[in-house]
């Protein structure tokens, strides 16, 4: 089991839930437009958000957001260790950087010491960008990348840190994976997964759910961003889903349907939009299936809270808890499953 890290009032690792994470994209110097945009996420079910800061009048803007949300925030530093120090002194929950980009052991020591009396732990993000020099002379792909994170973690255990969470992102699913499982078999700290640079929404969502996935089918991973070009808020809804698929998600409602045959006698894919519009963010652990006809119908029905099995003439079976409830007209279905799901606890 990996090693507790607590972030804000949630913790990484150590058995604790995977927790999902994405990062904004607006001006970070807009404190305004930033701010509702991590409360955005926040709703939409978003545990940490990151805000990238890269000068003072960004850090100082991040002022006027910190303490205004329930999320962890975490400062993604590139270069600059001056903001790692200042973003831990003004109360980020976490700071995310790579000792190898900030110069000597010198200003790694100052941000070390800066997190410690602020109690604020570090994740080490490595990808194929920024490996250390040293590894790269001699090693390539996910050897590399595992490498290169764990000696900037040992810069860190240098000076008595050990709050460190690790990740070795890449834009290869294979190589991403195989960097993960290498860290997993060498160190006890969490593993942040994520496929970098992974696309737009379609190739992005599939690269992720087969990168994230897998690992976590393994017991590999603790927390997770589903990267994606555009709206972050798709990030969430996509990670989200992952852990729902996997089971790790205890508050998340589950929508099953069939992918439609001849023997469906009546229009289905409009009631599972609709569905899945509505009960996104509602935090209940529900199954609902919606399906086409008699021959799987009643299968999955019981085996889901709420399922509704189409017929003929305009109607279908509203089943709860594997039994059947009663018939509604189709036109209904929605809104009589949105009612039942309402009430369940």
């Amino acid at each position: 089991m990996k090693r507790k890290i607590k972030v804000g009032n949630l913790f990484i690792g150590g058995g604790a839930r995977v927790s999902v994470q994405s990062m904004t994209n607006t001006p970070t110097s807009d404190s305004e437009k930033t701010l509702k945009q991590v409360l955005e996420l926040e709703k939409a079910g978003c545990d940490i958000v990151r805000i990238a800061v890269s000068n003072d009048e960004e850090a100082e803007a991040c002022k006027n957001i910190i303490g205004k949300t329930k999320v962890a925030l975490v400062a993604d530093i590139q270069f600059d260790y001056r903001m790692a120090v200042k973003c831990a002194d003004i109360g980020f929950d976490k700071i995310r950087f790579n000792p190898g980009n900030i110069g000597d052991e010198s200003k790694v020591k100052e941000v070390v010491a800066a997190c410690k009396r602020n109690r604020v732990p570090i994740r080490v993000g490595v990808n194929g960008g920024s490996l250390d020099k040293n590894v790269a002379a001699y090693a390539s792909g996910a050897e590399a990348l595992a490498q290169s994170a764990l000696i900037h973690a040992a810069i860190l255990e240098k000076y008595g840190f050990y709050d460190t969470v690790l990740s070795v992102k890449s834009s290869d699913v294979r190589t991403m994976v195989e960097a993960y499982e290498i860290l997993d078999a060498r160190c006890d700290y969490p593993l942040h997964l994520g496929v970098t640079e992974s696309g737009t929404k379609i190739r992005g969502v599939i690269k992720s759910s087969i990168g994230i996935g897998s690992l976590l089918l393994k017991g590999i991973g603790d927390t997770v961003r589903v990267s994606l070009t555009g709206d972050p808020l798709r990030e969430v809804e996509a990670a989200r889903l992952i852990l729902s698929a996997l089971n790790l998600n205890g508050d998340c409602v589950e929508i099953v349907s069939c992918p439609t045959c001849s023997r469906c006698n009546y229009d289905m894919e409009p009631i599972v939009d609709e569905l899945e519009k509505k009960l996104y963010g509602l935090k209940k652990k529900l199954k609902i299936a919606v399906m086409g006809c008699v021959v799987n119908g009643p299968g999955e029905a019981a085996d889901a809270d709420i399922a509704l099995c189409g017929g003929k003439n305009g109607k279908a079976a509203l089943y709860l808890k594997g039994k059947v409830l009663k018939t509604v007209p189709v036109s209904d279905a929605v809104s009589e499953i949105l009612a039942l799901a309402e009430k369940m606890s």
